[in-house]
């Protein structure tokens, strides 16, 4: 009937408590390894925060992926319209029923019409069906939807910390991993509903779904796991249809064995000899400029490079519509429409305001993993940041980073500075995503002899020699053409008129160094990823 399902935590994490593997995509990075193994678990959360979800992933990877048979105790829904809501997920639950690996108990049966308050009322019973039902399959997970309906009835804190402590002392002695789900009415302050519920079980998680700049956003925190270690801080996740809970970045975190030493073409000659021969197959770059100086070009070309390799390319444009980028490639030269129509390239066009950033990184990992692209190139980044905070956009970009290099595919990014004029070289967001790179490549308007003119520079390609030069270039109807090194005095129009550059007079135009780069897997809101620093919780 019970066992061991998981596999004993790692005991340089501390702790000697085995796990019992969510299977929730990101969440057992986060509870190292998974919920504490027969105990008890709550999940709190607001409305629309993912409790019920979390609850069905639970049971149904453990049945799917682990061969641990689950009950499910609903107080609310009806479980037909559980089955009908997971089917998307891919979860047979009406299967596994018929081959008795999952349990429903209905007790959301005669709640509506119970009276607010009972008086004598107990859970001894719905605990004897619970215990039924565990044995009568072998069940070795447990899950309890949402306990608040039934604590509700009850008039006092210390009636509902009694009859809770009896039900989940129940559980704990048929030796199941249980999660039971409650709610809570604020995204702070409380953990719970009653205020009694996070201290009489063993494991404590919460949801939220906060509104922050006219959007919602969800975050999974582990307030504690009683004898045993997690990480601390709330962890920025999303809800997909086809997957479910995705916690970002950690659900995507691995790492690789190889690098690849194969080069490949940017499309632009001038740019591969600057960089060494061209890109290694699994790099990510990075290409910052403001408006005018041919990043959109680039991204074109790149695809075009792919297109003349015979390789598929994925091209994402958050700034121009797809009829756009086929009018600015006819001037270049280019038949977008052709390398499309040849199933080479796929071009998707939408505006970061259609969906969060977390929906948008699903739809480009739902597109990698069906067109299975050589190449990726997302054309801005900086567009991104009219919905999104640097936190989230950072996780972003380490989410999608992970999936791409997984596949080694060869990724150009693009950003760009707020507005034409600004008082940094460097957009603000390419400075926090440059350290995720290998190779940086920055575009600038320079003055020079009373005239603009468009400047290259490569600040960094991650094993490889480059070119140190800062480099005049040109735009025609033929695409970009990269020139001699500038010599004589010059004007970065990166930076404001009244600033004159800085450097002596003569030099090439400066380039600023990059800052120091935070530690890109920390949590949202926490003080130190890793480990909880007060070690296991009481």
């Amino acid at each position: 009937m019970t066992g061991t399902e998981g596999n004993p935590e790692n005991p340089a994490l501390g702790g000697s408590v085995p796990r019992a593997p969510t299977g929730i995509n990101g969440f057992d990075q986060i509870a190292l390894g998974g919920l504490p193994e027969g105990r008890s678990t709550l999940v709190a959360g607001s409305t629309g925060s993912g409790k019920t979800l979390f609850a069905i992933e639970f049971l149904a990877r453990g049945v799917r992926d682990q061969g641990a048979p689950g009950v499910f105790v609903t107080f609310e829904e009806d479980p037909d319209d559980i089955r009908t809501n997971v089917a998307s997920l891919g979860f047979p639950i009406a299967e596994w029923e018929r081959a008795g690996k999952w349990v429903f108990i209905d007790a959301s049966v005669g709640i509506a019409d119970e009276a607010p308050t009972i008086g004598s009322y107990d859970l001894g019973a719905l605990a004897a069906r619970i215990a039924h039902a565990v044995r009568r399959i072998g069940a070795r997970r447990v899950t309890l939807d949402s306990i608040g309906a039934i604590l509700a009835n009850f008039t006092s804190a210390g009636v509902v910390r009694h009859e809770l402590y009896r039900i989940v002392s129940a559980l704990d002695a048929l030796d199941v991993t249980t999660v039971v789900t409650a709610e809570r009415h604020a995204e702070y302050n409380s953990v719970s509903q009653f205020g009694v519920e996070e201290f009489v079980l063993d494991n404590v998680v919460i949801l939220r779904n906060v509104l922050r700049q006219e959007r919602r956003r969800r975050t999974v925190e582990v307030v504690k796991f009683r004898g045993t270690t997690h990480r601390t801080g709330e962890w920025l996740f999303t809800i997909g249809p086809r997957e479910g809970i995705v916690i970002m970045p950690l659900a995507f975190l691995q790492s690789r064995e190889r690098a690849s030493t194969e080069r490949v073409s940017s499309g632009i000659d001038g740019l591969d000899a600057m960089c060494g021969g061209g890109f290694f197959r699994d790099s990510i770059v990075l290409l910052t400029g403001p408006t005018g100086t041919g990043k959109t070009l680039t991204s074109l070309f790149f695809a075009a490079g792919a297109f003349h390799a015979g390789e598929r390319c994925l091209l994402q444009s958050f700034d121009e519509t797809r009829d756009q980028l086929a009018r600015n490639a006819v001037g270049w030269g280019l038949d977008l429409d052709a390398m499309e129509a040849s199933g080479l390239l796929r071009v998707v066009c939408e505006y970061p305001e259609v969906a969060s950033p977390e929906e948008h990184f699903l739809r480009v990992r739902r597109a990698i993993e069906e067109f299975r692209p050589s190449r990726v190139c997302i054309d801005t980044l900086s567009a991104l940041e009219r919905i999104v905070s640097s936190r989230a956009l950072l996780d972003f970009v380490v989410s999608l980073g992970a999936v791409l290099r997984h596949h080694e595919v060869t990724t150009l990014l693009t950003s760009a500075p707020t507005g034409r004029v600004t008082p940094t070289v460097t957009p603000a967001v390419a400075m926090e995503v440059a350290g995720l790179t290998d190779v940086t490549i920055l575009l600038r308007h320079v003055e020079a002899h009373g005239e603009m003119q468009r400047a290259i520079a490569v600040l960094q390609t991650r094993g490889s020699a480059h070119d140190d030069g800062i480099r005049r270039y040109e735009i025609d109807g033929s695409g970009m053409h990269i020139g001699e090194p500038m010599r004589g005095p010059s004007h970065s129009h990166d930076f404001g008129a009244a600033d004159p550059p800085p450097g002596a007079d003569g030099a090439q135009p400066p380039l600023s160094n990059l800052p120091n780069l935070p530690n890109l897997s920390a949590p949202l809101n926490s003080q130190t990823p890793g480990t909880d620093p007060d070690g296991p919780d009481d």
